[in-house]
């Protein structure tokens, strides 16, 4: 128990804000825990609460971002 856990490296975003794919609202400091990632065509991308919330049945559906 002596040793300590490592935090996970934040995920690299080329040293640019990351912006929601959906709306643009921006998040300055990187996607903050509350943001949904999405893989779409070996791209990340990010999206606020507000709009993950919006189109939760569809991210659990597994449809890609451009049909919500």
């Amino acid at each position: 128990m002596d040793q300590s856990n490592p935090h996970p490296a934040p995920p690299a975003t080329g040293g640019r804000a990351v912006v929601c794919a959906r709306c643009g609202t921006p998040a300055p400091e990187g996607p903050p825990p509350t943001w949904t990632c999405s893989v779409e065509n070996g791209t990340r991308q990010y999206f606020c609460v507000d709009c993950a919330r919006a189109n939760l049945r569809a991210i659990e559906g597994r449809l890609d971002s451009s049909w919500w």
